[in-house]
């Protein structure tokens, strides 16, 4: 199956999972769990939180991460400060990469915003080969979080 037809099947079937849910943590948790069983090139899936102006450490899958990640440090703060999804094809080629695990190599980090289209936090995902993540994943994961957002953070 390729990259593209796993996305196509898994969206629906998170989508699915999560409707109508309203605990924050059950969620994320869910979610990374979801994606990094599905994905066998996913080393490290979880989500940081925008928490007293820096980012922290949400659910997560995979080895232990760090804490804290400040305002554009790192691909996480840099994702939070552009307010846009960050592609890295080798984070050793990133200016003020966070080194969490030096086994990671590529990473791919999605803003995710509540329905006033405030940044409240970031998913990422890392991988232990160099050039995982492209379009592609850009792509379906922005969708993603688009759709945990809407679900989640709504406004009342």
């Amino acid at each position: 199956m390729t990259k593209k037809e796993k996305y196509e099947e898994l969206l629906p079937q998170i989508r699915s999972l999560i409707s109508g849910e309203t605990e924050e943590m059950s969620v994320l948790a869910n979610v990374a769990a979801v994606l990094h069983e599905t994905f066998d090139d996913f080393f490290w899936t979880g989500f940081y939180l925008v928490r007293e102006g820096e980012l922290r450490l949400g659910p997560f899958q995979g080895p232990v991460a760090c804490m804290h990640i400040q305002y554009g440090r790192g691909v996480c703060g840099t994702a939070w400060k552009e307010q846009q999804t960050q592609v890295v094809p080798d984070v050793e080629a990133f200016p003020g990469h966070i080194a969490c695990s030096s086994l990671s190599r590529s990473e791919i980090v999605v803003p995710l915003r509540n329905d006033a289209h405030e940044l409240v936090g970031v998913l990422d995902i890392d991988s232990k080969d160099l050039g995982t993540f492209d379009d592609t994943d850009r792509h379906y994961l922005e969708q993603l979080c688009a759709g945990i957002g809407e679900e989640l953070y709504k406004k009342l």
